[in-house]
C-alpha cells in the first residue's frame, strides 16, 4: 500500500485542496497521513477523515515585519523539524504533498532528512515564505496560475487547484429557496473570504438601495459582522457564514462580488460565474491578490475593482456593467481548461512516488 503525508496549515486556504484531494487518496488505496499543527485549523478540517491520521508537530510563523516572536520562531521550527524526522523514520512515506502556509516548513525539512520526495503546491502568482523556503527542496512545484509555472523552471507544473467535488454540486433552486429568494431578478452574491471583508461589507451596505434595484443580495458578511438594522430588507440577505450551504449558494448565484484568493478565484472559473474581484490592497497584505486579480482580468475571465477606488457609487455602476458584459466572460470562462485540479495534481503526485 502506498503511504502519503499531506501537509498545509494556518488558514483554510491552506487545507482545503488538501481536503479535495483526500477522498480520491483514499479511493485509490493510499494509507494517508496528515502533520499540522496541534491546534490548527487542518486539524478541525482534517477531523471530517477519519481514516487519515492526524499528527502534530512544533512550528513558528514566520513573519516579515518585526515581531518579538520573530526572535522565538525559529526555535520552534527547528523543534517540529526534529518532530517532522522522526515521524518520516517511523511513516516512511512514499510521498510528501505540501500545500504550503509555516506549518509546512518542518515536514518539508523532515523530509529531507530522510531523502523523502517531496511536491510542493503553490497557489497564488507569487510564492509566500514558507513555499519559497521549501521550494529547493522539492521535486515538483504545483502552481494555479500558469505564469507562477513558469517561475520555477523545470520543477513548475501548471496543474490548477484541488477543487471540493460538493462545492461543484450546488442546486440553484434549493439555493434560491434557501434563502428566500425568487427567480425574477438576478442574485449578486457578495463574499470577502471567511472572515468577512470590512470595506467591501460597508460599500455593499451604502449602496444596497441602488443595488436591489436590480438584484436580489447574498451577503457573506462574515462572523459578527451582520447588520441588524438591515435584518428582513427585502430581497437582501446577511449570512454569517455558509457551510454545507456554500454550494446551493453559488449555484443560485447569477454574479459575484468577491476577494481574490486564489483557492476562490480557482472555484469561480470552475463554477463559471462572472465576478467582479476586489483585492485585499497591498497594505493589508503582500500584495499576492492583486497579481492574482490582475492575471484572471488579463485573461477575460473576471473584473477587477481596486479597494482604494470603491465607492458605493463606483460599486454599482461597475456590478451593473459587470452583468451587462458577463456573455463575454463566458466566453473566455468557457475556452479555460478544468481550473479544478484534482486529477492533474494527483498525476504529478503519483510519479514522483512511483520513482521512489
Amino acid at each position: 500500500m502506498k503511504r502519503i503525508v499531506l501537509t498545509g496549515g494556518g488558514t483554510a486556504g491552506h487545507v482545503t485542496p488538501n481536503l479535495a484531494l483526500i477522498p480520491r487518496l483514499l479511493e485509490d488505496g493510499w494509507e494517508v497521513h496528515y502533520i499540522g499543527e496541534a491546534e490548527g485549523v487542518e486539524k478541525r478540517l482534517v477531523a471530517a477523515f477519519p481514516e487519515v491520521t492526524y499528527h502534530s508537530v512544533s512550528t513558528g510563523k514566520l513573519r516579515r515585519y518585526f515581531d518579538p516572536k520573530n526572535f522565538t520562531a525559529p526555535f520552534k521550527v527547528l523543534k517540529g523539524v526534529g518532530q517532522a524526522s522522526k515521524l518520516m523514520k517511523q511513516l516512511r512515506p512514499d510521498v510528501v504533498f505540501s500545500k504550503g502556509g509555516f506549518v509546512s516548513v518542518p515536514v518539508v525539512y523532515g523530509a529531507r532528512l530522510h531523502r523523502v520526495s517531496v511536491v510542493l503546491h503553490e497557489s497564488d502568482m507569487t510564492p509566500g515564505l514558507a513555499n519559497k523556503l521549501c521550494a529547493p527542496f522539492a521535486c515538483k512545484i504545483l502552481c494555479t496560475f500558469p505564469e507562477a509555472a513558469r517561475g520555477f523552471g523545470e520543477k513548475g507544473v501548471y496543474t490548477g487547484t484541488p477543487i471540493r467535488p460538493e462545492i461543484l454540486s450546488g442546486d440553484r433552486e434549493k439555493g434560491l429557496a434557501t434563502f428566500g429568494f425568487t427567480d425574477g431578478r438576478p442574485v449578486l452574491m457578495v463574499t470577502g473570504g471567511s472572515s468577512g471583508a470590512q470595506a467591501i461589507n460597508a460599500a455593499v451596505r451604502e449602496a444596497l438601495p441602488k443595488l436591489l434595484e436590480s438584484f436580489q443580495v447574498l451577503h457573506l458578511c462574515g462572523p459578527g459582522n451582520a447588520d441588524e438594522a438591515l435584518l428582513g430588507t427585502p430581497g437582501y440577505v446577511q449570512c454569517e457564514y455558509l457551510d454545507s450551504e456554500m454550494a446551493d449558494a453559488y449555484a443560485c448565484a447569477n454574479i459575484l462580488i468577491s476577494r481574490a484568493g486564489s483557492n476562490t478565484l480557482c472555484e469561480i472559473l470552475a463554477l463559471r460565474k462572472p465576478a467582479l474581484l476586489i483585492p485585499y490592497p497591498m497594505g493589508a497584505s503582500r500584495g499576492d491578490q492583486i497579481v492574482n486579480a490582475r492575471s484572471f482580468e488579463a485573461r477575460g475571465l473576471s473584473r477587477v475593482l481596486m479597494q482604494e477606488d470603491m465607492t458605493a457609487d463606483r460599486l454599482v455602476s461597475e456590478v451593473i456593467s459587470l452583468y451587462r458584459e458577463r456573455g463575454s466572460l463566458y466566453e473566455k470562462m468557457d475556452k479555460e481548461p478544468s481550473a479544478n485540479g484534482v486529477d492533474n495534481v494527483l498525476k504529478e503526485i503519483y510519479a514522483v512516488a512511483e520513482r521512489r
